[in-house]
């Protein structure tokens, strides 16, 4: 199945083992601590540390960087999209959402900005995703400033208690429920 499960950290276990997911990303700050769930191949599973900040040179805090961008394409241009991709962050509102929508657009280069925008926020009243994510995303996916445009027109999701996972579904796939 062609989708991507957005999930806060506190979730990724259930989100894993409902949608028979064997593939994860975790964006997360540099020490944070947290089980992999069981179904989910240490092979298989891109642990990228970064904090949930959209400018560098903010003390001890990591910036996302063109090396986690670069990680988060070649990664899912590995995954054989027969069971789900789960990505999650810490409350899955903004680094997730916006690595959801680099891996989606990694994997389906073809896809609509302004329709991937789109998905987002039907799936996901919450997302407001990682600008510096978006923009890196953009830079390297080549998209012209397409992709960034489309998530700033977006806007700031609504407020969100960190607590609800949501389901990309790729341009190709049907809207899915997590």
């Amino acid at each position: 199945m062609s989708l991507i499960v957005v999930s806060p950290l506190a979730r990724i276990a259930e989100m894993a083992v409902r949608h028979k997911a064997r593939e994860m990303i975790s964006l997360l700050a540099a020490n944070q601590d947290f089980h992999r769930p069981a179904v989910i191949g240490a092979e298989r599973h891109l642990k990228l540390a970064m904090n949930d900040i959209s400018f560098a040179g903010t003390g001890d805090l990591i910036a996302p960087q063109e090396a986690h961008v670069s990680a988060i394409i070649e990664f899912v241009r590995s995954w054989d999209q027969t069971s789900p991709l789960v990505v999650h962050c810490w409350m899955g509102v903004s680094r997730s959402p916006a690595a959801a929508m680099i891996a989606s657009l990694a994997v389906a280069p073809d896809d609509d900005d302004d329709a991937l925008a789109r998905r987002l926020r039907e799936a996901s009243p919450f997302a407001t995703p990682n600008m510096r994510l978006v923009e890196i995303g953009d830079d390297m996916l080549g998209r012209s400033g397409r992709f960034t445009k489309a998530v700033k027109a977006l806007g700031r999701g609504t407020d969100a208690d960190g607590n609800t996972p949501f389901a990309l579904p790729l341009p190709f796939s049907e809207p899915a429920k997590v």
